[in-house]
């Protein structure tokens, strides 16, 4: 979806960098063994969707500082500038080109995460999905440039890349994923243009396909960190709801590299995820997610949960994943990826 909380990025991930006036990051320890100062934040965007979201939850936390610019300068590149240099992490919830330019303004005086298209699959920037692999918490961790992940791509990649990892998918098989989201993944613009329809808009509007020319910006990013050897076909819509996702893979038997039951793939998907904090693997056939053999998007919102479901027989399996798209498609995995960075808990402050 049009991503509602946008930025951008630089190079020198592991790069340590010096900090006049604070002791972030240490050089020689693990990140969870930081507790010298407390960590000031600034959000470069606050007022966007995810930044206003981000802000809220930062906001009931004693275990840093928020940095806020005044509402008046969030525009202006000195006042931006002074307040990179200012922070020990800065989030970035802008658009791609502002977010570029932040980056710039800000050079090696702060750590980044951005929550921006921009970098994500960018040289020198780690990618903040800690469930993606073993070790992606610690680069997580380590690094002083971060890139928050879209929030279609999460599910996709949950989904696809421990199957592929375990010889059951070919990573050459030409993938299919159709999305849902709330218009919220819109961000302002689209959420004001749908609050503000009349009746017969809103039945008009109510359930829209787009990124109908097949390059969503989403794409690169699912095909890299899937494992995918070719570019997926992403099929998203938008309904009129506000927030609450669903990504979900059709695949037939045959398409396997090895025969297996919606069992085989849910047991795959189970044992990948069986410490994670915020991933569940539901029973085959989720029964008890369902509502009259409907599926809602919505029972994961204001959580940072995102749950992993296998439909299907022996002929045919639909892989899905639900999830928020504003909290673990956007803030909640923006907080979870701070927390990683300042050496905290990831959970602090997040609902499962």
């Amino acid at each position: 979806m049009p991503t509602a909380c946008r930025s951008a990025g630089a190079a020198g991930n592991n790069r340590r960098f010096p900090r006049p006036k604070r002791h972030f990051p240490i050089k020689s320890r693990a990140f969870t063994e930081l507790a010298l100062e407390m960590t000031r934040i600034f959000i470069d965007g606050e007022a966007g969707t995810t930044g206003l979201q981000i802000a809220q939850r930062l906001t009931q936390r004693s275990d840093l500082e928020l940095a806020r610019i005044d509402p008046s300068a969030r525009k202006d590149p000195e006042a931006r500038a002074r307040m990179l240099e200012s922070a020990d992490i800065a989030v970035l919830c802008l658009p791609d080109d502002a977010a570029r330019e932040a980056v710039a303004l800000a050079g090696d005086r702060c750590r980044i995460l951005d929550a921006s298209t921009a970098h994500r699959t960018a040289e020198g920037w780690i990618y903040g999905l800690p469930e993606l692999k073993d070790g992606q918490r610690r680069q997580i961790a380590e690094a002083s440039r971060v890139s928050n992940p879209g929030c279609y791509p999460q599910g996709f990649i949950l989904l696809v890349r421990p199957l592929i990892e375990a010889g059951l998918l070919p990573a050459s098989l030409p993938l299919r994923i159709h999305g849902l989201s709330g218009f919220s993944g819109g961000g302002r613009p689209l959420i004001e243009a749908y609050e503000a329809f009349d009746e017969e808009t809103i039945e008009r509007w109510n359930t829209r396909p787009y990124g109908l020319g097949l390059q969503h910006k989403h794409v690169p990013e699912m095909q890299r960190y899937a494992g995918c050897d070719l570019t997926p076909l992403f099929a998203p819509m938008v309904g009129h709801y506000y927030q609450g996702m669903l990504v979900q893979l059709p695949l037939f038997a045959r398409e396997l590299s090895t025969p297996a039951s919606p069992d085989d793939i849910r047991e795959t998907l189970a044992r990948r995820y069986a410490d994670e904090p915020f991933v569940s693997v539901l029973p085959t056939g989720a029964p008890d997610a369902l509502d009259g053999g409907f599926l809602a998007p919505t029972t994961c919102n204001h959580t940072n949960r995102i749950e992993l479901m296998v439909f299907g027989h022996h002929d045919q399996f639909l892989l899905t994943a639900r999830y928020d798209n504003l909290g673990k498609g956007a803030s909640g995995a923006a907080i979870q990826n701070l927390n990683l960075m300042m050496g905290v808990d990831e959970t602090t402050g997040l609902t499962r």
